[in-house]
């Protein structure tokens, strides 16, 4: 069992998240201003989640 078998649940749960309470947050008619955090936190996570994807796809050739 790899580190990578727990990370990659872990980073799409985190992308996830962040994309339901962005949605959440403009179906309620909430702040500009936070929906704008949330949509810079989503990318940033997705950057992280799609580097821990790959290292598990690199770890699986190996």
């Amino acid at each position: 069992m790899s580190v990578f078998d727990y990370l990659v649940p872990i980073a799409i749960g985190a992308v996830f998240l962040v994309l339901l309470l962005g949605l959440w947050n403009m179906m309620r008619g909430g702040s500009p201003n936070t929906s704008q955090k949330l949509m810079r936190w989503r990318v940033i996570l997705q950057f992280i989640a799609i580097l821990i994807i790959m290292g598990a796809i690199w770890m699986a050739g190996r």
